[in-house]
């Protein structure tokens, strides 16, 4: 009868050993790096509110009023975007300023993805591309603020 039960208890803690290497592996781990895939954004490179229409010879009114976002323009110009339309609908994933003037995200892993602007900038029209004249980048200008002295970044926890 004590057999039986002695038994019992060492299948019980030698199963037991077996599983916990399966368990340690699912923990997901509490390092988790950041991913700097320098996400880029393929949104198209007008402004949502502007629509394509045929070109004309010459330059229309629409036409003169666009101005190209590139560099930190932009990449303030998105960031401002994301968190007017999470605002609205609570969107996933939420985007955040870092310390060092970058914008970033997390996915479900909690994991950082950097974001980074289109390649040839957005197109963005007059009015609204007005309130980031003062960054780099603004109709393709080299020079300018960065995002690191905006308030945003400096309180930013990454």
């Amino acid at each position: 009868f004590k057999s039986q039960y002695g038994a019992k208890a060492v299948s019980w803690v030698l199963s037991s050993l077996l599983l916990v290497p399966s368990l340690v592996a699912c923990g997901g781990g509490g390092n988790r790096a950041a991913v700097d895939d320098s996400r880029t954004i393929a949104a198209p490179t007008t402004a949502p509110n502007t629509a394509q229409r045929p070109k004309k010879q010459g330059l229309t009114n629409t036409q003169k009023a666009v101005v190209t976002l590139a560099g930190a323009a932009a990449l303030y110009y998105i960031y401002n975007q994301h968190k007017k339309s999470q605002a609205a609908k609570n969107a996933e994933p939420q985007y955040y300023l870092s310390r060092n003037g970058r914008v970033y995200y997390r996915d479900a892993q909690k994991r950082v993805h950097w974001v980074t602007p289109p390649q040839g900038g957005i197109q963005v029209p007059a009015e609204e591309a007005q309130r980031y004249q003062e960054f780099q980048g603004y109709n393709n200008r080299s020079t300018g603020r960065d995002l690191t002295t905006l308030p945003e970044a400096r309180s930013a926890n990454f």
